[in-house]
């Protein structure tokens, strides 16, 4: 098996991974789009696919090496081999949807370097490689099966079956969904980094509600939300019906002291959302907020691109720092023990 995930991810992807009875995560690396981590599952893909983390899940059909022969005919003709295909489309089969002797399909390639071939030809040979053992099947987009060929790591390939569908990236949807809105994987990634649910996890600048969401979807008994604009506390009620959500300064929260278990928030950043003054002094004043309200032996965890050391308060220790990319926009995850 392989999965993708959002480039910055793979780490928290393979611990989650190795955490799962009968799944062992073996390499991870970067398409050049998604961190891609290959895995052997052996209990069936439920729990892979309750993770909350990963983007898309595959069934894999093959791997290869450029240093064996660097031309993509080679590569698709070393990749589909009708032995290892019938496997992966028997667990296809049982996963998506019974198999017909006409199908449709398509193939998608991303290569890291294109100085022997191109990803097109990549494809196009990869295409014409099951067209050949599946002579019934014809190409379409979209198509009912999806083939994928990934360079994952300099000079190694591999290619699987896509098992999941849109559904898997966006936990289902949210009732209402608003521009800017947090990925729920990632969401999903910070939760974990909060550590084991323990009271109250407290989203600060809560947005559209996708980490309270998470929050409760991995156990915590307790979410409660903040958000200055009162359009996104009406957003973020209906998305996470469970979660209690209040409009609030992040900065003056108005909670006793300690009363949190962990705080896990998007902070503000970029251009769709300002602050008031200089980012340093607004980041100083909502951090030691945030320290303020958490129980000491608790969690802090945020998305932002950077948050400068004077801005923190001297009870919070950098524990996990994790550069992430969403949308092609360099950012980080950053996760502190409140001493």
């Amino acid at each position: 098996m392989f999965a993708t995930a959002v480039p910055g991810l793979a780490l928290v992807v393979r611990q989650a991974l190795a955490d799962l009875p009968g799944v062992t995560a073996d390499a991870s690396g970067f398409d050049g789009r998604s961190d891609l981590i290959t895995f052997v599952a052996g209990r069936g893909l439920d729990a892979v696919n309750a993770l909350g983390l990963t983007e898309d899940v595959f069934v894999e059909v093959g791997r290869t090496l450029r240093s064996e022969g660097n031309r993509a005919e080679w590569i698709a003709g070393r990749i589909w081999r009708p032995a290892r295909v019938e496997r992966a489309l028997s667990v296809w089969a049982n996963e998506v949807r019974p198999l017909k002797a006409a199908m449709t399909f398509r193939v998608i390639a991303r290569v890291l370097q294109e100085q022997a071939f191109r990803r097109t030809d990549l494809r196009r040979a990869l295409t014409h490689a099951v067209q050949r053992d599946r002579p019934r099947w014809k190409v379409a987009d979209p198509g009912e099966l999806e083939v994928w060929i990934s360079e994952y790591a300099a000079g190694q390939f591999v290619a699987g079956l896509r098992l999941s569908d849109i559904r898997m990236r966006q936990h289902d949807g949210r009732a209402v969904e608003r521009q800017g809105a947090l990925r729920p994987t990632v969401a999903n990634a910070m939760v974990r980094l909060a550590g084991a649910p323990s009271g109250m996890l407290l989203d600060p600048c809560c947005g559209s509600g996708t980490i309270l969401g998470e929050a409760l979807r991995l156990g915590w008994k307790q979410a409660a939300g903040f958000d200055i604009e009162p359009a996104a506390v009406r957003i973020a009620e209906r998305n996470v019906p469970g979660a209690e959500v209040h409009r609030g300064d992040v900065r003056r929260l108005g909670l006793p002291d300690a009363g949190v278990g962990a705080c896990v928030s998007n902070l503000p950043f970029g251009q769709q959302f300002t602050v008031e003054g200089a980012m340093t002094g607004w980041l100083e004043s909502a951090l030691c907020e945030m320290a303020r309200v958490t129980r000491p032996g608790g969690k802090i965890v945020l998305l932002a691109p950077d948050v400068p050391r004077e801005a923190l308060p001297s009870v919070l220790r950098l524990r996990d720092r994790l550069p992430v990319r969403l949308l092609g926009t360099r950012t980080t995850i950053w996760a502190y023990d409140r001493a």
